[in-house]
């Protein structure tokens, strides 16, 4: 979940989460639970949870994601700090997991990764990556590659996508492939072959999880997993 120390929800400390996530999940037929950031319960609610979905937001990574040196000055954001532990638990133990937008980021900085931090400013492209389009409407085309996961899964060698972030991934984690580019290369999909489901997306299929709709399969995916 995401987490604000103070505001208008509550002035107080609190999490919080959009309900498409939980939709698309029961939808999928899974049971949908909201983990907080209890260090100390990662290994309980891991054997709890049959499957995991790291989900998009806005936070700070730390400076060793862009490939930078860290100092003491640099204090870890507690979604990432706990997330981090979750993925790298979760692909040593194989959980099922789907990475979402800041959540593919994190699996993919779990295996070696780094990021750029402006996309629109790191790299020539004309696509406004951070657009101001509702999330319901797709934005650009990708383009998937063949007899990959994600290629397998939605039956498509291309998808149109919705699209909202300023990060994205400079290279390849160790490990995983790339199964998504955009027109201007940007990477949209990592998949680790071998591991029973560890895939990310850079863009936000909960939005379209509707059952005629390729983004659904991603969800029914990772419930089928979840059930081995």
């Amino acid at each position: 979940m995401d987490y604000q120390d103070s505001g208008d929800f509550s002035q107080r400390p609190h999490y919080a989460l959009r309900c498409s996530y939980f939709d698309a999940v029961w939808k999928a037929g899974g049971l949908p639970l909201a983990l907080p950031y209890l260090d100390s319960a990662i290994d309980a609610l891991l054997a709890h949870c049959d499957g995991l979905i790291l989900p998009g937001g806005f936070y700070p990574f730390p400076p060793s994601a862009y490939g930078e040196e860290s100092t003491k000055l640099d204090p870890l954001h507690p979604r990432f700090s706990f997330e981090h532990k979750l993925a790298t638990l979760a692909l040593e133990r194989e959980v099922p997991t789907l990475g979402i937008c800041a959540g593919m980021q994190v699996m993919a900085i779990t295996m070696g990764a780094t990021l750029f931090r402006d996309v629109r400013k790191e790299l020539p492209t004309k696509i406004d990556h951070l657009n101001n389009k509702p999330a319901e409407q797709t934005s650009h085309k990708i383009y998937i590659s063949p007899k990959t996961q994600l290629w397998e899964l939605l039956k498509a060698d291309s998808l149109e996508v919705n699209t909202a972030h300023k990060e994205a991934l400079k290279n390849s984690p160790e490990g995983a492939i790339i199964n998504a580019r955009a027109d201007d290369h940007v990477i949209e999909g990592i998949e680790l072959p071998g591991h029973p489901f560890y895939l990310g997306v850079q863009w936000h299929p909960e939005f379209f999880a509707e059952r005629e709709n390729p983004n659904m399969n991603l969800f029914l995916a990772l419930i089928t997993a979840a059930k081995l």
